[in-house]
């Protein structure tokens, strides 16, 4: 490059230089001086923006830190309230270890005895897997019996049976297995859990083949005779509604079976699916769920309407199994979608029967409790009876069946996504179904024409296909 092509540097005069008069040679180098002018002029305003800067950044990041800080210091302490309530639900709820030392411990001194009681206690084959209580004094395992994959539940403390209130909460005894005492003859266990089992389901005609289904639920070994505490052990869960609707139905489809037992605990079928709805979210995140939309994540979470109908024929089935059954009528008093589960096939399976009482039981309970109004005469969840105002006390008679209150529960699980050419229909029926009243003349007949048409029009459209 040439001495004449060579760029040329611009820079600052010191100010002594700058006073002195300049003198421009030729037409370059006017336009340098002009060219350093311009450079000296952006130099200064960059210096100044330079200085103001930094604190305008400053101020910013300072704003951001602490915005940051408290959204970090809010994110951890809800965090760790989480966990902590988690951590104390859990620790309340799942005392599994306690309730199986307790029946152990019960199990060495010769107290109890059960067709469980060696695996669970010396052989440790019968183990408890994922907890699923939901009260402190009903625990509920997830188990594993050798082959055999089952539920087991466990009575906390000193639980013999359930009061007959509106919370049917089990209460406590002065001791456990304290009957029948030593010396008690079979004849006499006979006696006893006849008397027991007239209290619970009324008279019944043919009430001796129950005690006989009864005792031979209680010979554990199956040698044929029932020693003390095995008959402690029997004595303790025919206080339990679930466990005796598991021996009266112990034939039928829908009820799961009794695997065995050890004192008040027992273990049953485990059913694959839990609920009729198929999402299941923590507990926390339920609390900030809006119902509305809580029952509309239900909807969208159902197995095909084919099946979503098996299963509902299903429970149509189930109600017919415990109204007017073998030994008398039992009412459904929750009838949550928690409390019906289905196996791999679609049949449906009950989850949860603790709240399916004999209707002797209510009738009875419910005549002694004083009330003021409706509101007061509520047993369980869904058995409702009136309140008579003249004598303050509640009437005995429930005023809806237990078709009527399946049939409620159904409605949106059914109707969801039902063919066009039967929805009216279907629809029709099942308003026609919540309607039925307990307290009816004709009530009988009228269940049975409802629920036979609903099981026949829901029949006839899935009979052709690979889901029936």
């Amino acid at each position: 490059m040439s001495a004449t092509n060579k760029p040329r540097r611009c820079f600052v005069a010191p100010e002594e230089d700058l006073k002195r008069p300049i003198r421009l040679e030729n037409k370059n180098c006017r336009v340098d001086v002009v060219r350093c002018a311009i450079f000296a002029m952006a130099k200064g305003l960059l210096t100044w923006a330079w200085l103001k800067k930094p604190y305008y950044i400053q101020a910013r990041f300072s704003y951001l830190r602490v915005k940051y800080l408290f959204f970090t210091w809010l994110a951890v302490f809800i965090s760790s309230w989480v966990v902590y309530v988690q951590y104390s639900s859990y620790t309340e709820l799942c005392r599994g270890h306690e309730c199986k030392n307790a029946i152990c411990d019960k199990y060495r001194k010769g107290v109890i005895d059960g067709s469980a009681c060696s695996s669970l206690c010396d052989k440790d084959t019968l183990y408890l897997g994922k907890c699923l209580s939901t009260k402190p004094n009903n625990q509920v395992y997830t188990g594993s019996w050798g082959d055999l994959e089952g539920v087991v539940k466990c009575q906390m403390g000193e639980v013999l049976h359930y009061e007959l209130g509106a919370e049917m909460e089990p209460r406590k005894e002065a001791a456990l297995f304290d009957k029948p005492t030593k010396g008690t003859s079979v004849e006499k266990f006979k006696e006893m859990v006849f008397s027991q089992l007239k209290a619970k389901v009324g008279e019944q005609a043919n009430l001796l083949d129950l005690v006989t289904l009864v005792l031979s639920v209680a010979d554990g070994n199956k040698d044929g005779h029932i020693s003390l505490p095995e008959a402690k052990s029997a004595w303790a869960l025919l206080q339990l509604n679930e466990v005796l609707l598991m021996i009266i139905l112990q034939d039928k489809e829908h009820t799961p079976r009794l695997l065995g037992f050890c004192g008040d605990l027992y273990v049953t079928e485990r059913v694959q699916h839990t609920s009729l709805y198929g999402l299941s979210i923590p507990w926390v995140l339920e609390l900030w769920i809006p119902s509305s939309l809580r029952r509309g994540m239900d909807q969208w979470f159902t197995p095909s309407w084919p099946r979503k109908a098996k299963i509902s024929i299903g429970l149509l089935e189930f109600v017919e199994d415990v109204f007017h059954g073998t030994f008398g009528n039992f009412l459904m008093c929750d009838v949550r979608a928690a409390n019906f589960g289905y196996n791999d096939k679609h049949d449906l399976k009950m989850v949860d029967m603790r709240r399916i009482v004999p209707e002797a039981a209510v009738r009875e309970a419910m005549r002694e409790r004083r009330c003021e109004a409706d509101t007061d005469c509520v047993y369980g969840v869904d058995c409702r009876t009136s309140c008579d105002l003249t004598k303050r006390r509640c009437t005995p008679e429930v005023l809806q069946p237990n078709l009527a209150k399946a049939c409620l529960a159904l409605k949106d699980y059914l109707l969801r996504g039902a063919p066009s050419e039967i929805r009216e229909e279907l629809e029709k029926q099942l308003y026609s179904c919540m309607a039925l009243k307990g307290n009816t003349d004709q009530m009988e007949m009228e269940h049975s024409l409802i629920l036979n048409n609903l099981k026949t029009l829901l029949w006839k459209k899935i009979s052709y296909t690979k889901d029936s």
